[in-house]
């Protein structure tokens, strides 16, 4: 049993050495070079991203026994609680002030468009029309505008000396509907967000369910360790990982976003495997739980946090969006009100979200 936990944990046990080395090769690879150190860099982020998959994998064993939405709830916030952690290490090696702007507009154009859009792309094409409970769709999507708006749009109006005072009022704001949207989850209306999929039967007569026959069993308790083990090592390397990365790009042509979308991919990796397997499974309502819920956690959870350290340290982010930045969120969401409105999606609402994906990477990489 146990050398079965070790082989099945290996990413994680070779997480350690790998910041063992980091650690005591640090000042080697700063000596070496910039090549030196974007390789390394590399080498940790691939090495966080398989931690964080392993994270993911035991939050969707946690998800399986408690069911949806529990279930996508714990794997986004597990997501989400990377992204925080990860970017919290970072500022302390970045003076960007636009970097957790940048963060949280990165994750929601991967979320919604990426995963979104990618999922519903590949299951459409296999399964055709694929149906999902449009009250879900709709719910994520009023309230992620609204906490975009709030946090990301207004504080362009916002004057400098009252900046603090918006600060914290966006704190208050983010939490109360953080509370109000997990009572709705997890209380009377946590209907919005499952469905009820037809179940399968063999051709002896015997109803089965595919999806939970692929459920891995574990104990809670040992997926509730590793999941704490896997977010201490992921901060560990992310250390390590922001210094090499800061000092590789330091004075060249990168786009200035870059780092930004280093930490959002990291922390939708997991999602992204996730969600193309229930796409291709014909279960698109985890897939809308998965790409609507990360989207909205990370703004909702992200922005008390880091305008808390603001506060603490006097020293304010700039969080308004930029204009090119406000038109791309505008146009997602109300693309995805669009396509999530009707309860079904198919390949050509996927194409739409995935354009929408593709018109981002090219303005990261022209520097919009």
């Amino acid at each position: 049993m146990a050398g079965s936990i070790l082989k099945q944990e290996r990413m994680l046990l070779l997480a350690i050495p790998a910041a063992i080395v980091a650690y005591m090769a640090e000042h080697a690879i700063f000596e070496a070079g910039k090549t030196a150190s974007l390789i390394a860099a590399i080498a940790l982020i691939g090495m966080i991203i398989l931690v964080s998959m392993r994270v993911a994998h035991h939050a969707e064993i946690l998800a399986a026994k408690v069911g949806d939405p529990y279930g996508t709830m714990i794997l986004t916030l597990s997501a989400v609680a990377v992204e925080v952690l990860i970017l919290a290490i970072i500022m302390s090696e970045s003076s960007s002030p636009t970097l957790v702007r940048d963060t949280i507009y990165s994750a929601v154009m991967i979320d919604i468009n990426g995963i979104l859009g990618l999922a519903a792309l590949l299951g459409g094409l296999r399964h055709g029309e694929q149906p999902y409970n449009d009250d879900s769709g709709k719910t994520y999507g009023v309230m992620i505008l609204t906490a975009m708006g709030i946090s990301m749009i207004v504080p362009e109006f916002i004057p400098d000396e009252s900046w603090h005072v918006y600060s914290a009022f966006t704190i208050v704001a983010m939490i109360a509907l953080y509370a109000l949207f997990l009572k709705m989850q997890v209380g009377p209306h946590s209907y919005f967000f499952s469905y009820a999929y037809p179940r399968k039967v063999h051709p002896a007569g015997q109803p089965s369910d595919s999806h939970a026959e692929e459920e891995e069993e574990g104990s809670v308790s040992l997926s509730i360790g590793l999941i704490i083990a896997g977010v201490v090592l992921i901060g560990v390397l992310a250390e390590f990982m922001a210094a090499f990365l800061s000092q590789s790009l330091e004075g060249t042509s990168a786009p200035p976003a870059l780092m930004a979308v280093v930490v959002a991919t990291i922390s939708a990796s997991p999602e992204i495997l996730t969600a193309l397997r229930s796409a291709l499974r014909n279960r698109m309502q985890a897939v809308v739980n998965i790409a609507m819920g990360a989207s909205l956690s990370t703004v909702i959870l992200t922005v008390p946090v880091m305008e808390g350290i603001a506060l603490y340290t006097g020293q304010p982010f700039i969080m308004a969006m930029t204009p090119v930045q406000t038109v791309m969120v505008f146009i997602t969401l109300i693309a995805a009100a669009i396509n999530l409105n009707d309860g079904e999606t198919n390949a050509i609402e996927g194409m739409t979200h995935f354009i929408l994906f593709a018109t981002f990477i090219m303005l990261l990489f022209l520097g919009l």
